[in-house]
């Protein structure tokens, strides 16, 4: 699910350009994958807005963007030529996770059949049955399937039921979210606020873009707390009443001096905003933005340890042509082919090949306490927990300490020990993994060290964790994740080496992997050329049901990687094993018709995968093989390989796991799969 919203204040616009900067915002967003989209926008054909009695319209329509658009444009009732002076258009596209998908279950969701409030919504609301049962009993219909229907309906109820004529948008959204459990980001639209946007996050990413020719009052945006008395405070001082928003002054909020024009620019991905403006605020968890008369200003329920008093603009780095696919069919495509520039970037500055050190900026401060550690934590979910399988064993051999890798959803489950001499990384691409940000909670408040291996500048996991490296893989836009796997693979190698700098013992070790990381961009490039052969063995494999990939060491992870890769794009079942396993189990699936690929390097595992790789023959199996390119025994017995180039064991990881990423892609375009989402079937997934 994505969220985006656009508010122009004093920048007349039509309605026809509103809804091309909406319908660009969500197409800039649709690479997340998913089933419907829809837009909300004001409705009338004046633009007295202050005085008018404004209505919402709404579009809705199930499949991609495109479909949206023209639904738009078949709209007879709606005036594309009229021009708004003030004017906050919704959009969003979703996932569907409650309901199937419909334009009446699609976003935005809304309170009436007037249309009095309408929501975009991200997240799970996971007490929605509790709310809709107590608002049905007060006699609101639901229309929809979905958990965000309650939201709108909830806000209409407290609306219908308030005590004061003057109670603000803010007012309402702020005790609307102190009901709801789950994770969420979402927006607010309505026509007894026009002009006006509210919006608010737990667990889901929101930004906020702003855009003036004008100077902006100030660049750090004081935080506003209610007080329990129902009096409104900041820094320590009382404000107005609870039913009104405070003083709007550069002491208490943003907005152009001289009450110029501005845009806001609301959205759950950065690549959403950067084509109109790079000065972005990041909204932290229980934040509530209100916009108001053109002014944002930030307030939260109450005041808690740790909070920072005001939140900064921020400047983006990203540039509008690294989120476009440029001359590839895909943004994946695109993002397997960057690795070579990608690893360079995680790497740029921090190894020195000259002298063989290691230097990380971001854990200068708690590096002496890292090495005091008992224990390493890494925790993450998905392809960031399979970049942290791979690099355990480099881990435990540099650091000689003992390191766990928890799935996050896991880890919470079982309510892991935690004590305060372990050190816990939190590894993800976006920096705003939900489980991940539950566990990092977890363990802050258990005592632990928290360091974060993120992709995101000023995403939650960065904001939260003691310290951490971004690992500048540069904006991935694919949903199915490869250059970050690779840069967080050699970002956690590059803590590994930082940490035994100063024992001699590993200095011959130390340089050997710093040396083939100074080569790695170069056998990438490598691996790349085989991009041709790994499209034919796909189209001898994408009519398959399934496919198995095995290997052990440094390799399991590639397996468990591969095969995610393989079913996240493709639909095929695919399964990483164990090599190691393959008697206790896996061997049954083997024969003359099963798919086998096998990764078998030259390193301390290598005679056992080749027991392991006559296993698969003795039962008529056909293993296609990964190897090293001078293995001329595994080439000579084996009657398919894809032959890559060698390098460090530690790191050889980054090279059999790119011609999977290769294969994963070719098999999804030629199972007629849009490798550009994740999205045709996703709805059955959940």
């Amino acid at each position: 699910m994505c969220i985006f919203a656009y508010l122009n204040y004093h920048v007349p616009r039509t309605r026809r350009e509103i809804l091309e900067v909406l319908i660009k915002g969500l197409r800039r967003l649709e690479y997340r994958g998913y089933d419907s989209a829809g837009v909300g926008i004001d409705g009338g054909n004046s633009k007295e807005w202050e005085t008018n009695s404004k209505s919402i319209h709404l579009i809705k329509q199930t499949g991609k963007v495109k479909a949206l658009d023209e639904e738009i444009h078949r709209q007879q009732d709606v005036d594309l030529d009229v021009e708004f002076d003030v004017h906050l258009g919704i959009a969003h596209t979703r996932w569907a996770t409650h309901g199937v998908p419909s334009p009446v279950n699609s976003h935005p969701q809304r309170s009436d059949k007037n249309n009095e409030f309408i929501v975009i919504h991200n997240g799970i609301i996971t007490n929605y049955k509790d709310l809709k049962k107590f608002l049905e009993s007060k006699g609101y219909e639901f229309e929809s399937e979905t958990d965000t229907e309650t939201i709108a309906k909830l806000v209409k109820y407290i609306y219908d039921n308030r005590e004061s004529d003057d109670i603000t948008f803010t007012t309402l959204v702020e005790q609307v979210t102190q009901q709801l459990e789950g994770a969420f980001a979402l927006v607010l639209k309505s026509v007894h606020y026009p002009g006006e946007a509210v919006g608010s996050r737990r667990g889901g990413p929101l930004l906020i873009g702003v855009r003036s020719d004008h100077k902006l009052s100030t660049d750090h945006i004081p935080i506003l707390y209610r007080s329990c008395d129902g009096k409104t405070k900041t820094s320590g001082k009382d404000k107005k009443s609870c039913n009104t928003l405070p003083r709007m002054d550069e002491d208490t909020c943003l907005f152009p001096v001289d009450e110029k024009a501005v845009e806001y620019y609301f959205a759950s991905d950065a690549s959403a905003v950067i084509e109109h403006t790079n000065r972005v605020i990041f909204l932290e968890d229980d934040d509530i933005a209100a916009v108001r008369d053109g002014r944002l200003s930030i307030h939260r329920i109450k005041r808690t340890a740790g909070d920072h008093p005001a939140r900064a603009i921020q400047t983006l780095q990203m540039e509008l042509q690294q989120i476009m696919k440029g001359n590839f069919s895909s943004f994946m495509q695109k993002e397997i082919f960057e690795q070579p520039e990608s690893v360079v970037n995680t790497m740029r500055g921090r190894v020195n090949f000259e002298n063989n050190t290691v230097i990380l900026g971001g854990l200068k401060d708690h590096i002496k306490e890292i090495q005091r550690c008992r224990r390493l934590i890494m925790i993450a979910c998905g392809t960031s927990y399979h970049a942290g399988v791979a690099t355990r064993q480099v881990l435990e051999e540099l650091t000689e300490l003992p390191v766990m890798v928890e799935l996050a959803s896991d880890f919470l489950d079982r309510n892991t020990p935690v004590f305060r001499d372990d050190v816990c990384f939190f590894i993800s691409q976006s920096g705003e993994t939900a489980d991940s940000l539950l566990a990092l909670r977890y363990c802050k408040g258990r005592g632990a060290l928290t360091v974060g291996i993120t992709n995101t500048v000023g995403s939650s996991i960065s904001r939260e964790t003691d310290c951490g490296v971004h690992i500048n893989a540069g904006p991935e836009i694919g949903v199915a994740s490869t250059k970050a796997y690779t840069s967080q693979f050699v970002a956690l190698i590059m803590f590994a080496l930082l940490m035994c700098d100063d024992r001699i013992s590993m200095q011959p070790r130390r340089r050997e992997i710093i040396q083939g990381l100074k080569v790695l961009p170069d056998l990438i490039k490598e691996v790349l050329s085989l991009d041709e052969e790994i499209q034919k063995l796909a189209a001898e494999l994408y009519q398959q049901k399934s496919v198995l990939i095995m290997g052990r060491g440094y390799h399991y992870a590639t397996c468990l990687e591969g095969a995610l890769k393989i079913k996240e794009i493709t639909y095929m079942h695919s399964e990483g094993i164990l090599a190691g396993e393959l008697k206790h189990g896996p061997l049954a699936l083997v024969d003359k018709l099963m798919p086998v690929i096998m990764i078998i390097m030259r390193d301390h595992t290598y005679t056992k995968c080749q027991n392991a790789l006559q296993q698969v023959v003795a039962r008529q199996g056909r293993p296609i093989v990964i190897c090293d390119k001078d293995d001329y025994e595994t080439i000579k017995n084996s009657s398919r390989t894809i032959k890559v180039p060698h390098s460090v064991d530690c790191l050889q990881g980054i090279l059999s796991v790119i011609p999977l990423q290769l294969l994963s892609f070719h098999l999804a375009v030629l199972r007629g799969f849009d490798v550009s989402l994740f999205s045709t079937r996703l709805h059955l997934t959940f």
